[in-house]
């Protein structure tokens, strides 16, 4: 079975298409104004309506108060929460306000980062395993910054899991191999600019999904 690919943030008509010719199962719309990707809710709406159901529409939130959430479900018709420094308390609370399907985000940058996977047990639906970005940084992602891949090997997984951080077409087949993941993320790496993506780019990371 082809490994699926989510395609985060994206902005713009044309790159929705592309993340759905190419067969991506999830897309992911941004709600973090620090980002270059984030999406007004108008926004939102005219992208979300673009995409077919059997898609996953991915709402990606940087612990979000209930209000950003609930318009975000609102515009875009989300159908899943991933969610960036966010406690599991609060994690939890969200999944059960809410009904959907939580998508947790745990930075790493060594091996002692994945167990913080362990505590999201009973919060989250999946871990999406994802490049912890320089002290300071503003933005929890799309950075274009990986991690050590073999980290994750003879892991604990407690719960589905996705692979993200500085993925591309050309290195995905290996970040797999090492990993063994089933579902991958990919944004900074299919962009010619931040926020900027390339359908280009778009379509040969999927192709390159597609063939393993």
């Amino acid at each position: 079975m082809p490994v699926r690919a989510k395609i985060c943030g994206l902005s713009t008509p044309d790159t929705i298409d592309a993340a759905v010719t190419g067969g991506a199962s999830h897309v992911g719309l941004m709600f973090y104004p620090p980002s270059p990707r984030h999406l007004s809710f108008d926004r939102a709406e005219v992208l979300g309506a673009r995409l077919p159901g059997h898609i996953g529409r991915v709402g990606v939130f940087v612990d979000p108060d209930d209000e950003l959430v609930d318009r975000a479900i609102a515009a875009a018709a989300l159908t899943t929460l991933q969610l960036h420094r966010t406690s599991p308390d609060r994690t939890a609370r969200l999944r059960a306000r809410t009904g959907l399907q939580i998508w947790s985000a745990v930075a790493v940058r060594e091996r002692g980062d994945l167990n913080a996977a362990h505590g999201l047990t009973g919060a989250a639906d999946r871990i999406l395993f994802d490049a912890k970005t320089p002290d300071g940084a503003v933005l929890p992602g799309g950075m274009g910054v990986r991690f050590d891949w073999t980290l994750l090997r003879d892991f604990d997984h407690r719960l589905p899991w996705a692979l993200s951080g500085g993925l591309t077409a050309e290195n995905v087949a290996d970040a797999v191999r090492i990993t063994g993941a089933e579902l991958v993320d990919a944004s900074s790496g299919l962009e010619t600019a931040p926020g900027i993506k390339d359908v280009d780019k778009i379509a040969a990371f999927l192709k390159a999904c597609s063939a393993l």
